[in-house]
């Protein structure tokens, strides 16, 4: 199991803070340490075509770079790696450290989620397998943080991509039943006794 560079730990106030420090006068980062820099940050694997739009470098150079990178983390024995999937480049945590990234996750991370982690984690559980943009159309607001919350603690896990639009696709884990004490999503409580509206369908029923 990896696990995507881009899930690390998030306070439960789903903020992050980024500071910046402009570069020296008239000098500006290599194109290896600028890629690194921006593949950090992606949510989602980034296409060559964009890389280079970004960097205002040549497709090709670019696409040589993070070949290189690969294979210099590779080579370097590195704890995380360089992946090209999904027609674009992302990094992720190597899978020979799963057990140790697992183990911090479970046992590392404090056990109190936020209220929109929990209620993201449940629009996952409901709607499983389901993609980012749609839990943001259902919670109404950006859930980048979030689910970079719910990925770190082990509590979602990206389980492919939608043929579609290519999206990355995200459902609970097997960690998230067992915190849960459930066999299986379909032992989830039915959604409509919370639904607002759940009380006048029942007087309907009842003065039919």
């Amino acid at each position: 199991m990896s696990t995507p560079m881009s899930g690390q730990p998030a306070t439960d106030t789903d903020e992050i803070a980024v500071l910046v420090h402009p570069d020296p006068p008239g000098e500006l980062p290599e194109l290896r340490a600028a890629l690194e820099a921006v593949l950090l940050v992606v949510e989602e694997p980034v296409e060559e075509g964009l890389l280079a739009q970004v960097l205002e470098r040549p497709r090709e150079e670019v696409a040589s770079v993070l070949r290189e990178l690969a294979e210099e983390y590779d080579a370097a024995g590195r704890g995380f790696e360089l992946r090209s999937v999904a027609g674009g480049w992302r990094l992720y945590t190597r899978a020979e450290c799963a057990p140790y990234v697992e183990r911090f996750v479970r046992d590392g991370q404090p056990a109190k989620l936020s209220q929109a982690a929990l209620e993201t984690l449940a629009v996952v559980a409901y709607r499983q397998p389901t993609t980012r943009s749609r839990i943001a159309a259902v919670r109404g607001v950006n859930v980048d943080a979030v689910i970079r919350t719910l990925l770190t603690r082990g509590l979602v896990a990206e389980v492919g991509i939608e043929r579609e639009t290519g999206a990355i696709l995200y459902a609970t884990t097997e960690h998230f039943l067992e915190r849960l004490g459930l066999a299986s999503v379909d032992d989830l409580p039915p959604l409509s006794e919370y639904l607002p509206d759940h009380t006048a369908l029942d007087d309907d029923a009842a003065v039919g």
